[in-house]
Formats: structure tokens, C-alpha cells, sequence
């Protein structure tokens, strides 16, 4: 799971600092992925897996993104496909209606979604989904799936808890909306049917070192 892959901005607090890993950081990574056979998949394919027991490819990884930064496209995009990678990433729908200049635009995460990335959805706003009205939650759950199919093209299925924030309810309208699934912020690497809408993940943090990172992935940290 990562946020930000960029340089820190100054005067940056711990949180953000905590939430950036660097380019050089970010494709030796990549590079190390690579090196050890890797094999990057989609959370379309871990359902069709865990669902009717699709075959995946040995050392399989899921990449995700969240909250749709601009830097995904200037950045991570290009760094993926040098490598042969792909990966998910959770947007919101109101950064991108009014083209901030720090989220993705509409255009590129068409442009993505046509090189075999995965655009899922992450509600129209990044807001806590706890506790809130029916109305609300399919404005923010169902806003944005219909949101990205209207400018991709590609059907959304997935969704990420803002803050790794949620209730039964949410969970209740993702269901009812079309979704096959939604990640946590939970750190763990095990996924059965059963927990297909509290999908655990692994965070890579600005501070970890390329030998943190693997450990992480291999499941030794």
C-alpha cells in the first residue's frame, strides 16, 4: 500500500513524511520485484482466485495506490511499465471533476486504464463513511464507481475504506452497488472468501529501506 511517491515537500509533518516514498526508493523496488520473479496481479484476479480457484503465477504482488495523487501518473505509471508491472489505484471522483493539479485527472486515468492498470474506487470524497445516512453512502460508494466507469471505460469492482474507516453499512451498500471486494488498512497478507470486503494490506512507509521493503513482501516482517 502506498500514498505518495515523491519527493518530501518542505516543511513536510511526520504523518506526510511517513506517507512518501522517494522515486529513486519506488523503482528500487520495482527493480527488486523484478529481479526475484515477481508478478504483479490484479485484485480482479486474487477474487477469481480465491472465488472459483483461478491459477495465479508464482511470487504473485498486488500494487496498490490510494487517494489518486498526481504523481501517480507522472511518476508511478511510467516506473510500472518500464518494468512490466501493473497495479490499483483507489481515486476519488471530486479532485478529479475539478482537475486539482495534485490529483489525477480524468484523461489519465483513462490513459492508465487503457495500459492494464486497475482504477477502483475510493467514494467521491475522502471522508469517513462510519455512521452515516443510506443517501450518503450511495452518493459517495456508487458516485464513484459510475464516475470512473463513465471515463474509463472498465468496469469498477473494488473499493478502499477512506482511513481504512468502516461499518457494516458501508460494507451493506457496497454489496448492493456491485462491488466484489474493498481493502483495509489493516496490515496482513492473508485473503479468503470470506473476508473479500476487509482485504488486509502491507504499507510501505517513507522510512523502510529496500531491505525493510523486502521483508515486508516476503512476509519475514
Amino acid at each position: 500500500m502506498y500514498h505518495y511517491v515523491e519527493e518530501i515537500p518542505p516543511g513536510a509533518d511526520a504523518i506526510r513524511r511517513d506517507l512518501t516514498v522517494s522515486p529513486e526508493a519506488f523503482e528500487a523496488q520495482l527493480q527488486a520485484l523484478a529481479e526475484q520473479g515477481y508478478h504483479t496481479i490484479s485484485l480482479t484476479d486474487l477474487y477469481l482466485h480465491l472465488t472459483v480457484g483461478k491459477p495465479l503465477p508464482e511470487k504473485p504482488i498486488i500494487l496498490t495506490f490510494d487517494d489518486g495523487y498526481r504523481d501517480a501518473y507522472t511518476v508511478v505509471f511510467p516506473l510500472l511499465q518500464k518494468y512490466g508491472f501493473t497495479a490499483t489505484f483507489f481515486v476519488l471522483a471530486t479532485p478529479a471533476h475539478y482537475e486539482s493539479p495534485t490529483y489525477l485527472t480524468w484523461t489519465m486515468m483513462k490513459e492508465m486504464a487503457d495500459a492494464g492498470m486497475e482504477i477502483q474506487g475510493h467514494g467521491r470524497d475522502h471522508v469517513d463513511l462510519r455512521n452515516r445516512s443510506y443517501e450518503f453512502l450511495v452518493y459517495q460508494i456508487l458516485g464513484i464507481k459510475e464516475a470512473i466507469e463513465y471515463h474509463t471505460g472498465k468496469p469498477v469492482r473494488f473499493f478502499c475504506y477512506p482511513s481504512g474507516l468502516y461499518d457494516d453499512d458501508v460494507i451493506a451498500v457496497l454489496r448492493s452497488a456491485g462491488y466484489w471486494g474493498a481493502v483495509t488498512t489493516q496490515y496482513g497478507r492473508v485473503h479468503t472468501r470470506e473476508n473479500l470486503f476487509t482485504l488486509q494490506r502491507i504499507r510501505i512507509r517513507g522510512s523502510d529501506s529496500l531491505e525493510t521493503f523486502l521483508a515486508k513482501v516476503e512476509g519475514r516482517q
